[in-house]
């Protein structure tokens, strides 16, 4: 009798367990979002959970690249202690490195992710115009990272390379195609409508396939589900009916100055004028491969169909709240967040590789807390390897040797954060930045002052005045990599 009794407690306890959902997105920039001040689109259903939940404020990516960062997010730990530090190198996360699922999984929970993974580089080398490839060995092996129901779309570019789940899909509903046509064209630089029905854009079939799971879920074991979109990243693809709800006088003016990038100091300089290091993402379907030659034409195209995809997104995180209340009601975590940022115009370039301004660095981060009704703001310096101990403290489970704390601790403060990457290296106390540069011919250092020049329009690292304040950045730069390194 006390056996059954021990058996039907530990199952209420299990079911009492908040469901836990972590919705991201791919390279989003938070101020095209209502809360945190967009004016060309709503987003009601990403700012409800601003409303009734808490707004980290000061929350960073630790890698401006999406394997890296996704990374980080499922272990908890910089790029430099999971190794997988990397977009374009052999580094796939180890599955003998504790993470997320896995924790989950021995906690109870039954793990599930929907979209994009991409905790293995891609081979992108192999891709072709002509057709799309088999891509059965990623997913087995995201699968052996402790996940139990995998539905994979791997990014947008990934899905027309690769046949993942979705392009299986998108195949037999006949668009596959007319997308991968659209993705190759030169013609396009990466701007085009989705060729097809709004409900078979990526985004739009990750957040039915998350909210189709949800409604029908039936097992004992409480849910994790990471709904992981791959929009708005890059191509810029939003459906017709989503760029006429762009008001594009909502937009505000590209922060740029004349000049800004001139001196061969700057990190970016090659990308904006053409050189041997044009190495963002933009550059290289520019004329010259110079972002400078991007007309206003097209900045206004891409902001304008960047923006719908995040409308679309947004009408999806509302599907997603509905079902996770229709099932749970109030006992649920849910967290909102972004891999890394876009910049989106700014500076006169588009992409991420290699920055560290804001638009990239500085993430929106929501986080709706089981119980909690009213919305409050935490303005503490945070970033993406807290999720997990964050998400495992909710579920009760072990949290395992990592580099974040629990966002619901009130009693510490960060008082530095970090990005890195592949021969890249930043670091703010969220005045000074630093940022350093050193992978093969691309070369650089940088101080910002965001006091000062909230813009990040000038690069202080000789001026000498600001070298205590450079001294002390790459003090903590060493303090940060050496236990890794030399311990």
């Amino acid at each position: 009798m006390d056996m059954e009794k021990n058996a039907d407690m530990e199952k209420s306890e299990r079911q009492d367990r908040p469901a836990i959902v972590m919705i991201t997105c791919d390279e989003l920039n938070r101020k095209t979002l209502g809360c945190y001040g967009g004016k060309a689109i709503t987003t009601p259903h990403i700012d409800s959970l601003a409303e009734a939940g808490t707004n980290y404020e000061n929350c960073y990516t630790v890698s401006p690249w999406c394997l890296p960062s996704r990374c980080s997010i499922l272990t908890g730990r910089y790029p430099h202690n999971s190794g997988a530090y990397s977009n374009f190198r052999k580094c796939a996360l180890d599955t003998g490195i504790s993470n997320l699922f896995q924790s989950l999984r021995e906690s109870g929970y039954r793990t599930s992710v929907f979209g994009k993974c991409h905790f293995a580089p891609v081979p992108y080398s192999e891709t072709r115009a002509d057709r799309t490839l088999p891509y059965e060995e990623f997913k087995a092996y995201y699968e052996s990272l402790g996940i139990d129901h995998l539905e994979l779309e791997d990014d947008k570019q990934v899905s027309v390379w690769f046949y993942d789940d979705y392009s299986k899909e998108l195949d037999q509903a006949g668009y596959l195609k007319a997308y991968r046509d659209a993705v190759w064209n030169p013609d396009y630089r990466k701007v085009f409508p989705f060729p097809g029905p709004a409900d078979w854009h990526p985004d739009a079939w990750t957040g039915r396939k998350a909210v189709e799971y949800i409604h029908s879920y039936e097992e004992e074991k409480p849910l994790f589900a990471w709904i992981s979109f791959s929009g708005p990243h890059y191509t810029f693809d939003a459906p017709e009916e989503y760029l006429s709800q762009v008001d594009m006088a909502g937009l505000p003016p590209l922060i740029k100055r004349e000049g800004e990038l001139d001196g061969e100091d700057r990190i970016h300089h090659d990308s904006y004028f053409g050189g041997p290091n044009s190495n963002i993402d933009g550059c290289g379907h520019a004329d010259g491969h110079a972002c400078k030659n991007y007309t206003d034409e097209y900045w206004d195209r891409l902001r304008r169909s960047y923006c719908g995809n995040v409308k679309l997104i947004d009408d999806q995180v509302g599907e997603i709240i509905n079902a996770v209340k229709a099932k749970y009601g109030d006992n649920a975590l849910i967290l909102f967040s972004a891999d890394h940022g876009e910049m989106l115009g700014d500076h006169g370039l588009w992409g991420k590789h290699n920055c560290a301004y804001d638009e990239v660095w500085h993430i929106p981060l929501l986080v709706k807390y089981p119980g909690k009704k009213t919305g409050t703001a935490d303005r503490r310096l945070v970033n993406s390897v807290d999720f997990l101990p964050t998400c495992l403290e909710a579920a009760g489970a072990v949290i395992p040797a990592c580099d974040g704390r629990s966002l619901s601790d009130p009693d510490w403060e960060r008082d530095y954060t970090f990005a890195e990457g592949e021969g890249y290296l930043a670091v703010t106390d969220g005045r000074y930045k630093y940022v350093h540069v050193q992978k093969g011919r691309e070369h650089g250092r940088e101080l910002l002052d965001l006091r000062e020049d909230p813009d990040e329009f000038e690069n202080r690292i000789a001026q000498p005045e600001y070298q205590e304040a450079l001294a002390a950045l790459r003090e903590k730069m060493i303090e940060h990599v050496i236990p890794a390194i030399l311990a």
